[in-house]
């Protein structure tokens, strides 16, 4: 079967070849109901229709932008005239109608923007300012007037509509079509009403299949509908009421101040308003990867782009469907997500298994055919055929139909979809969005988390806790004591390096209480700053701002240079200190005077900086330059600066995180630390959160990149610790885990730059709170609040969806051999079948959607976290699995057989409807077989099966559903199901004998099983505990 898979239904979890998807497909066979089966898989024509329609788009924007058509641009500005605004956009205030000023934009028509009045102009139109922004109060007026930021998107499908797909069922069809004629024939040869009840019953259980079938299926829809629209959620930075806040994308507006930085999407069409060398990416729209350089003379910024560099401000002006952003979101979602690997591996298995239920279904048909045609044969009566005749056929062609609807499990790679949709709803409550569904799946098998170190493993509230300055360490503890410590002139220059060197912002909320919106390093410099100014703005109006260069991680700084009120040019420049110390030729004295830096200068700020970072803290280096009057560049200068200070910043280890560094250990998860701070900085991080053991190697990405191939696989095992590490040495790091140690990698990152590890890496776990949209697109699982913490329960919740599905798998396997082994054997005995149809298809109910809820939605235990990671190449259908499903089975036939063949005599049932009180025996111990069987594959390996069952509230409501059922099943509903009441003691020896599947279980449980690949190497397939102890710490 493992072969056959493999061969078969074999998909890689990211980005899987358009081939292999097709090879499945074509591979699948004997669906009952493609409708629901397929629900959840990609369809491939309807994605290639809009890939074709996005293609399209894209072109037409691509001319509009890059044709630009300017002589039908020139003759339009010619031609305008003053468009008259409509009744209901006069009466609302504004000045422009809402397709004019798309238009604007949407075209590029710089005439069009001119003829307007430019930006002033369109401000004044649609009354906004471009200091405050908008008013709160305007703000449900303007979305009358020019729509609201969101696309057009299918609505959410109704129940109805799942309860037409679970009708779909091919097998159903028939054997609703079998109880029709079977009503009839009936009500004809036996009289109303004792004809119509085998048919009714078929009907009324094919309903209540149908029923609990769509209402899963629409609870699940619900589920992914509300992670989509968190997928699609992103906050923005806007200016209203005069102060900077944060608001959905979904609430902007037109008119609306957007703050844009390195890596943000654009979340609207807007004017741009100012900002440094503002660069953006419009290759989602356009198809062009050349970047666009924004400025007053090209001002127009498109929905859907890309900030690949710089930052600005821009006016929002057409929002939602308005935008071609808009129009090609609409086109974005056709054709749905590509599969997991589980639910494409699970086809196969129901593929497999409906094969063989097909064979067992028509041989079922034909024994029980042909007993019945030699039967009148023997009694001379093949010349008479009589309408019960015909209803025998029709109950033995419905019993076939009904193993067959038993024995194609559809609900195999459904139990995934809904195994991952519960995962991903506990882990929104965990704080952790999964955007992709294999993720889920794939976290489990994760050998290695390569992890960034700031606001990950640390909190991310930074504070200055240290300071170096003008050849001296300062002590801060004391601000009066700090003021006197430093000249005026070396204060000076010092406040001017904090407040003018950042792209951070301070800002006043409504209660007019401070607060900074930026990264939480400039935040901490921020409020060092404010503690020796707070009416910083006042200076900083007089600063005229030049040219900013923003932080990136390959520099590893930011400059700016400014016109101070004198007309001087400055130049300032910050970031990490040895880095910052190469470029300084100077340093500044305690009197304010400038001289040049002596080498062993030089070597004691290299010791104070290496004296902050083994204390944990975070270092940064400001310097400034002095340039000519004269100079006509805007160039900001790359050496011969003046070094400042050197600042500490604390930046605390989360509480937790070594424990859960720990519990990874445990897990045969290696966690590794690629950060871009100082290597002492790194590795006191690391040894404080346990990452760094004494055997470990620390290293540096200079040192790293010189490394060769060979070089780094001999280092890469004890590898611990990366430090000052570029994005690319990341990547670098992954593709060398993934390719020559065959690591299943989770990387996580929050820049821009991180993008192609984050995309290379198995899982890609990109920060909620520091990451980029950028970073986002190309991750995987979004960890919320940025904590390693969450990382774990990914983890967790990953190799607990494995889990759960191999033990819904086994269950499932089990019902199916023993349901049709008991029908075919006690069709060829004795000529009947004692399951009936309407029997089956409860028993299909119990195996399919309520075994399906009651195991796959199994929470993860503590336990999962003591054994290694699930192997790449590990078979899904474990030699434990087979163990427990073949003995089950074994002893499951052995007790319905005795009860086939001897229960009459054993339990001593005699009289007229002892056949009847048998079958119903028979059907009752069988279901309370599967119930205690379904109790016992809550741990596949473990003898006590009950631990925490009481805490799965979802497992416990199907229990008492299933048993509550079966009762009236048997007590009130015989007429229909074929059944009749049973006395105390059968009862009891019904459940008896279901429950001796437990000691059963734990006795199989017993017997070793070699868990080895073919290989030859010890692979975990979600049984073997890891080696503990204090040697292997």
């Amino acid at each position: 079967m493992e072969s056959y898979l493999k061969e078969n239904f074999d998909v890689e979890p990211k980005n899987p070849t358009e081939e292999a998807l097709k090879k499945w497909r074509s591979a699948v066979w004997l669906v009952k109901n493609p409708r629901r089966r397929f629900r959840m898989v990609a369809d491939l024509a309807k994605r290639a229709a809009a890939e074709k329609k996005r293609r399209k788009i894209q072109e037409k924007i691509r001319i509009a932008l890059y044709v630009q058509k300017a002589a039908l641009q020139f003759i339009d500005a010619a031609n305008r005239t003053e468009h008259k605004v409509s009744e209901e956009v006069a009466q609302a205030g504004y000045d422009i109608e809402p397709d004019d000023l798309a238009y604007i934009v949407r075209s590029h028509n710089n005439k069009t923007y001119d003829f307007h009045g430019g930006l002033q102009g369109l401000a004044r139109k649609i009354k906004v300012s471009l200091r405050d922004g908008v008013l709160s109060s305007d703000i449900s007026k303007r979305q009358q007037i020019f729509g609201f930021n969101r696309f057009v998107e299918k609505p959410p499908r109704a129940l109805w509509m799942f309860v037409w797909d679970a009708l779909q069922d091919l097998t159903l069809i028939i054997l609703m079509v079998c109880a029709v004629i079977s009503v009839g024939v009936g009500i004809a040869t036996e009289g109303w009403p004792k004809g119509m009840y085998d048919g009714l019953g078929i009907i009324l259980c094919i309903a209540l299949v149908v029923v609990v079938t769509a209402v899963s299926d629409y609870k699940q829809s619900l589920q992914f509908k509300d992670l989509d629209k968190e997928k699609k959620n992103i906050i923005i930075q806007v200016t209203r009421d005069g102060s900077r806040k944060k608001v959905s994308i979904y609430d902007l507006v037109v008119g609306d101040i957007v703050h844009l930085s390195i890596g943000d999407q654009v979340p609207a069409d807007g004017i741009f308003i100012d900002g440094y060398s503002l660069s953006i990416d419009e290759s989602s729209l356009s198809g062009e990867s050349e970047p666009v350089n924004i400025d007053k003379k090209r001002p127009f910024l498109l929905s859907g782009t890309k900030v690949q560099d710089g930052s600005g401000k821009m006016l929002v002006t057409s929002v939602g469907m308005k935008t071609e952003w808009g129009r090609l979101m609409v086109t974005l979602s056709e054709g749905g997500d590509d599969e997991t690997p589980l639910q494409v591996k699970l086809n196969g298995v129901a593929t497999i298994i409906g094969k063989i239920g097909l064979a067992f279904a028509i041989l079922t048909f034909l024994v029980l055919t042909a007993r019945f045609v030699i039967m009148k044969f023997l009694n001379d009566e093949m010349g008479m055929w009589y309408m019960s005749d015909g209803l025998e056929l029709l109950n033995y062609f419905a019993i076939a139909v009904t193993i067959l609807v038993v024995a194609v499990p559809e609900g195999l790679p459904l139990a995934v979809t809904l195994s991952l949709a519960f995962a991903m709803k506990k882990l929104m409550n965990d704080r952790a969005l999964v955007r992709h569904l294999s993720a889920c799946e794939t976290m489990g098998s994760a050998t290695c988390i390569c992890t960034d170190k700031t606001g990950t493993l640390t909190t991310n509230h930074m504070v200055v806790t240290r300071l170096w300055a003008a050849g001296e360490n300062k002590d801060i503890r004391s601000k009066e004591k700090l003021k006197s410590s430093i000249s005026e002139k070396v204060l000076t220059v010092l406040l001017q390096s904090v407040f003018l060197n950042t792209n951070s912002e301070i800002v006043k909320d409504e209660s007019g209480k401070t607060n900074i919106i930026g990264s939480p390093t400039e935040t901490a410099l921020l409020e060092f700053g404010l503690l020796f100014q707070s009416n910083y703005t006042a200076e900083s109006k007089n600063v005229k701002i030049i040219k900013v260069e923003p932080f990136n991680s390959v520099k590893k700084k930011m400059s700016v240079l400014v016109a101070l009120p004198g007309g001087k040019l400055r130049a300032f420049c910050k970031g990490a200190s040895e880095i910052i110390l190469s470029l300084c030729d100077k340093i500044i004295t305690d009197d304010g005077e400038i001289m040049e830096i002596s080498d062993k200068q030089r070597k004691a700020i290299t010791d104070v900086i290496n004296g902050f970072a083994c204390d944990a803290l975070r270092t940064i280096c400001l310097a400034f330059r002095d340039l000519d009057t004269g100079s006509s560049s805007d160039n900001i200068p790359e050496t011969n600066y003046t070094i400042i200070a050197v600042v500490g910043i604390k930046d605390p280890v989360r509480p937790g995180v070594k424990e859960a560094v720990k519990t990874c250990l445990d897990a045969g998860i290696i966690v590794r630390m690629v950060t871009g701070d100082n290597i002492n900085t790194a590795k006191a991080i690391a040894r404080e959160c346990g990452i760094l053991t004494a055997d470990g190697l620390a290293i540096e990405g200079p040192v790293f990149r010189e490394k060769s191939v060979d070089q780094l696989k001999d280092i890469i095992p004890r590898l611990q610790v990366m430090a000052r590490s570029l994005p690319l040495d990341k990547h670098k790091l992954v593709t060398l885990l993934r390719n020559e140690f065959k690591d299943v990698v989770a990387v996580t990152g929050d820049g821009t730059n991180d993008a192609p590890a984050l995309h290379e890496a198995d899982i890609g776990l990109v920060m909620g709170i520091a990451g980029t949209e950028v970073a986002k697109e190309n991750a995987d699982v979004v960890i919320m609040d940025d904590n390693f913490k969450t990382i774990v329960y990914v983890a967790r919740w990953g190799r607990s969806v494995y889990i759960n599905i191999q033990k819904f798998v086994q269950f499932q396997l089990t019902v199916n051999v023993v349901a049709l082994m008991t029908n075919f054997v006690s069709a060829c005995t004795s000529g009947s079948a004692p399951l009936t149809a309407v029997q089956l298809l409860w028993v299909n109910m119990i195996m399919d959607t309520l075994g399906a809820l009651a195991l796959a939605t199994e929470p993860p235990h503590d336990g999962l976290m003591k054994r290694p990671p699930i192997g790449r190449e590990v078979n899904f259908i474990t030699k434990v699995m087979w163990r427990n499903i073949v003995g089950q089975s074994v002893y499951q036939l052995v007790i319905l057989g005795l009860l086939q063949f001897d229960g009459k005599r054993v339990l001593k049932i005699n009289g007229p409807d002892s056949t009847a009180i048998l079958n119903t025996l028979i059907f009752n111990t069988f279901v309370f077989c599967q119930v205690f069987n379904e109790i016992n594959s809550r741990d596949m390996e473990k003898i006590n099966v009950l631990r925490g069952m009481f805490d799965s509230w979802v497992f416990m409501l199907v229990m008492i559903c299933t048993v509550t059922f079966q009762i009236i099943i048997v007590e009130l509903l015989g007429t229909f199901a074929s059944t009749v009441p049973l006395s105390w003691d059968l009862w009891f020896a019904s459940v008896l004998l279901g429950s001796l599947s437990m000691p059963v279980g734990a006795i199989l449980k017993c017997i070793p099983v070699d868990s080895s690949t073919s290989h030859g190497i010890k692979q975990h397939d979600g049984y073997e505990p890891l080696a503990r102890g204090p040697d292997m710490a």
